[in-house]
Formats: structure tokens, C-alpha cells, sequence
């Protein structure tokens, strides 16, 4: 469960696979016109549930601020459920970006931006193989990596992981941006998360 938030968030950041220690997949190769993303900060998060949502992030850090990239991420985090997460595990990502004082949302262009993703647990199988160990530090910290996520309390203590390059499409610029995450399983909402951060690119 935790392991699904954390790919969510780091997702959105297109550092899913330094993270979770998979091969990039196809929804994240690189792009004609593409630009190199170099540092990421500002990091902030809340949850946006109507405080109902059976899973619920108690804490995300991210370290260092800024973040470079390439470079070293430091993360920690902390989740509860109240029910066990099963396929179809559906996410809507709603990706704004700051243009004055207006935000104006992305679209989902090669899925990245503002795209639904029917069954993020087919994600990760993408990303991990079922029937594989779960990478280092989910498996030292008895973090599952596939679904379905058992009800409980999950935690992941400060862990350091190696970000590889990543590549941006030219359409996602420099500047500040927010991203409301939300699960859902046959119609009920079951976590929400907003995130916000900065992108420089070069």
C-alpha cells in the first residue's frame, strides 16, 4: 500500500523506476525535443481526502532541497489503511501548472501529465515482475511491491536511492507545479494525495 503511494508520488516525478529499482518502462522513454530535468524542489504534499479515505499518508519527506538530477534522494514515509487494497486499483492524476496567478491543467500526452491509469497494480507488475523479490529497501522494511496491499501500518525510514537522468518533453517547462493524486477501487475513493514542487530543466 505504501509501496503504491510511493510509486504514485515518485511517478509524477518520472522517478519511479531509480526508485523501485525497475527498467524503464514504456510510458517514460525519452521524447524528440525532450530537455534534461536537472533539479526538483519546493516539495510539499498534503492529504486531500474528505478525512474518510481508508488509506492515509502520515508523513513524506523528501531530502535534499533541491533535488539533482542525477543525484541522491533521501525518502521516508509512513501510511495506514483501514482495508486491503486489491486489483483494479484505478488513479486519476490531475497535473497543474502555475502560469501567474492561474493554474492551468496539463494534458495526458504519452502518459504523462493529467492521465488515468486504470489499474496501477498492472504498473507495478510492469515495473517488478511477479514472482520477483521487491527491491532494497521495500523488502528490508516488509514493504509489499504488488498488489493486493494487506490493511495495517506501514513505514519506511530515511532511505537513500540513486535517481537516474530523466527527460522532459518540451511542453513541460520550467516552473511550479501541483499534482492531485487519487485511488480508487470500483468507484471508492481510497486514498488522495495533492503533491507540489518546482522543475528546472536544461
Amino acid at each position: 500500500m505504501l509501496g503504491a503511494v510511493l510509486a504514485l508520488a515518485l511517478c509524477a516525478l518520472q522517478f519511479c523506476p531509480g526508485v523501485l529499482g525497475g527498467v524503464r518502462p514504456q510510458m517514460l522513454v525519452e521524447r524528440s525535443g525532450a530537455r534534461r530535468l536537472s533539479k526538483v524542489g519546493g516539495f510539499a504534499w498534503e492529504n486531500c481526502g474528505d478525512g474518510r479515505d481508508p488509506v492515509v499518508l502520515k508523513s513524506l519527506s523528501v531530502a535534499p532541497d533541491p533535488i539533482s538530477i542525477p543525484g541522491s534522494l533521501r525518502v521516508s514515509a509512513a501510511a495506514t489503511s483501514s482495508k486491503t487494497m486489491a486489483s483494479p486499483l484505478k488513479a486519476v492524476l490531475v497535473v497543474e501548472k502555475a502560469l501567474g496567478d492561474l493554474w492551468i491543467q496539463l494534458p495526458c500526452i504519452d502518459q504523462l501529465g493529467s492521465c488515468t491509469y486504470n489499474d496501477i497494480c498492472v504498473i507495478l507488475d510492469n515495473l517488478i515482475p511477479p514472482g520477483t523479490t521487491c527491491p532494497e529497501p521495500l523488502l528490508t522494511y516488509g514493504i509489499p511491491c504488488h498488489c493486493p496491499f494487506k490493511a495495517g501500518s506501514y513505514s519506511l525510514p530515511a532511505s537513500d536511492f540513486l535517481l537516474p537522468d530523466v527527460e522532459l518533453p518540451t511542453w513541460m517547462t520550467n516552473g511550479n507545479y501541483r499534482v492531485r493524486a487519487e485511488i480508487s477501487n470500483n468507484g471508492q475513493e481510497l486514498a488522495c494525495v495533492k503533491l507540489a514542487f518546482s522543475l528546472q530543466s536544461q
